[in-house]
């Protein structure tokens, strides 16, 4: 049986991880926790799966997780970014699932990586923020870096067993997003509730939000180019608006292989959890003549710029990326509060990148001093209404 713990099992990825183990009695074992504040869900998954340690955001969390367990819980309660780290590295687990929103889970996936765990990433800002340093830990520790997300699982599926050398191009589909036909006029007036419904998709806020403005795709490409060490030249985007074709790859000889499915996250979570081996999901199989229609389009860089911000911060290198990141971030969380408007949110990010001249990475606190430094500058920007 193989031994597993959760960063983030409150969020999408993590109950759609939970949902897979209890699927495969006797498979996978729930052996570690980590959430941030939503302690009644929480609770649910520590009594169901009664792990060893569990973790959240900090300890006035703590002490309510720990009423609602009751005295003659056998769980430790941990908080704060000790306690993630303590999940992160717990003993007894063989893999660990990293699913924390944001450049909040780089310091606990890179705790997993140094404690020698096989790591399932389905947190993005990891690689995007700190690729080198990340891929280089993983190479020095010999552990396997597993990704989650739905478009660089099915690059991975399609790689498998074969050579490096005979990958010409990686193309990561979108799905555009609910505005992948509206107007210039129309994304001006966006309003939360609207962005907040994908049309594929159950996602949590912040990421279904850089799904419509397309950032999503811009950080999945500079997670590419880490994840499979290959250039941005070669690496393409096409809006797939279905949501069937999870992403393709092009040999040198002109051959091209896709990996196919409903669009269910529980598809590629499965995949990295029982990797190497496959295991029944439980959900809907996919028919293909049911599908329908499959469209393929350029993605228009003009009314999604994020999708352009992406690769120019990608190509800069260095700081650049984990400064793209956190702009991202601060612009996502006032749009969500209603104090910017959707079209603000890549002229935010544009605006902090081009006060920043990049440097390039030796330690993780580059990493956090420029995520540090862009977040204030975004938030000064949205406060005089600049770029």
């Amino acid at each position: 049986m193989k031994k597993i713990a959760i960063l983030g099992s409150t969020g999408s990825i993590g109950v759609g991880a939970l949902d897979v183990v209890s699927k495969n009695p006797g498979r996978l074992e729930v052996v570690a926790l980590a959430a941030g504040r939503n302690i009644d869900l929480l609770s649910e998954q520590v009594r169901r799966f009664r792990p060893s340690v569990v973790s959240v955001i900090d300890e006035e969390h703590a002490r309510r997780l720990g009423e609602r367990l009751g005295a003659d819980r056998s769980t430790t309660i941990l908080w704060g970014e000790e306690g993630y780290r303590s999940v992160a590295s717990v003993p007894a687990a063989r893999l660990v699932l990293s699913a924390i929103v944001g450049a909040a889970g780089l310091v606990p996936t890179l705790e997993a990586i140094e404690a020698g765990k096989d790591v399932a990433l389905a947190n993005k800002e990891t690689l995007v923020t700190a690729g080198p340093l990340v891929i280089e830990r993983v190479r020095s520790k010999g552990v396997r870096l597993i990704p989650v997300d739905s478009e660089h699982s099915a690059v991975f599926q399609c790689i498998e067993g074969n050579p490096k050398a005979s990958v010409h191009r990686v193309i990561l589909t979108a799905s555009g997003g609910p505005f992948l036909r509206a107007s210039r006029e129309e994304l001006a007036v966006v309003t939360v509730a609207g962005a907040l419904r994908h049309p594929n998709w159950a996602m949590g806020r912040k990421i279904t939000i850089d799904s419509a403005t397309m950032m999503n795709k811009g950080l999945e490409v500079i997670e590419a180019r880490w994840l499979f060490g290959i250039d941005y030249d070669r690496i393409d985007v096409v809006v797939h608006p279905q949501s069937i074709v999870h992403s393709l790859v092009e040999f040198v000889d002109g051959s091209v292989l896709a990996q196919m499915g409903k669009p269910d996250m529980r598809g590629p979570i499965s995949y990295a959890l029982f990797y190497p081996e496959r295991a029944p999901g439980g959900f809907p199989p996919f028919r293909p003549a049911d599908a329908g229609r499959l469209e393929f389009l350029p993605p228009d860089v003009e009314r999604f710029p994020c999708l352009r911000l992406g690769y120019e911060a990608g190509r800069a290198g260095g700081t650049m990326t984990a400064v793209m990141n956190a702009a991202n971030e601060a612009a996502v969380h006032a749009f969500l509060e209603g104090r910017i408007a959707f079209t603000d949110i890549a002229r935010i990010i544009e605006g902090v990148m081009s006060r920043h001249a990049p440097v390039d990475l030796s330690s993780v606190q580059d990493v956090l001093s420029a995520d540090a430094w862009a977040r204030g500058q975004a938030e000064e920007i949205m406060s005089k209404g600049t770029g």
